[in-house]
């Protein structure tokens, strides 16, 4: 193998070896904000729950006013 192949084969591997690293950066970022996504979303399922309830006991109450 010649030098100027063998260094050429270097520059590659390292410019993999960067890209696998951004990767996985990047991956560790993404997981990140997918649990950041979920506890927001079981918290606005908290916030909806909480709230149909409370609509649901007004609508109740409401029709026993009717009566």
């Amino acid at each position: 193998m010649s030098e100027s192949t063998s260094t050429a084969l270097e520059y590659q591997v390292q410019q993999l070896l960067d890209y696998c690293q951004q990767l996985q950066q990047q991956n560790q970022q993404l997981k990140s904000r997918e649990q950041a996504l979920k506890l927001e979303r079981n918290q606005l399922r908290q916030v909806r729950d909480a709230t149909q309830k409370r609509v649901e006991a007004m609508i109740s109450r409401f029709k026993a006013m009717e009566q």
